[in-house]
């Protein structure tokens, strides 16, 4: 995260809120959460917030583009820091371990369709899907 959470607030516009910094927070300790992780998370750390509390700041800073959300497939929704580029998702489909890996053409879209049907693309959101390491060598093992 490269601003203090609440400068980073400040300038998407938005008030400073002891919620909004424990998410903020708590996303900078672990990228790719759920609302029920963070919300877990935030609570350990002394910030009484609701579950529905939780879900209603990371939609405020999700709408602000202060968060981006990612849906992998079969997943609850995520929500991750990085903002404002074109980057992708490789997720564990034993685990469900998620980290962002850098799209190989450094602009977007790094893919174009074989036809837009007259769409002005402007990016690509690619997930791959595999083994992380720890769980093939765990299945090597088994």
């Amino acid at each position: 995260m490269s601003l203090p959470p609440a400068e980073r607030l400040r300038a998407a516009g938005l008030k400073v809120t002891k919620g909004r910094v424990a998410a903020l927070e708590s996303l900078a300790a672990q990228s790719h959460a759920t609302a029920e992780e963070l919300q877990r998370r935030i609570a350990a750390e002394g910030v009484p917030m609701t579950l529905q509390a939780v879900y209603l700041a990371l939609q405020v800073l999700t709408d602000a583009q202060v968060l981006r959300r990612i849906e992998p497939a079969g997943s609850a929704a995520r929500y991750e820091l990085r903002v404002g580029d074109n980057h992708h998702h490789l997720v564990c489909t034993r685990c469900s371990r998620v980290v962002d890996v850098d799209c190989a053409t450094e602009e977007a879209p790094c893919l174009l369709p074989a036809d837009t049907h007259g769409f002005a693309v402007a990016t690509a959101e690619i997930t791959f899907w595999g083994l992380c390491p720890g769980c093939a060598e765990e299945e090597g093992a088994e």
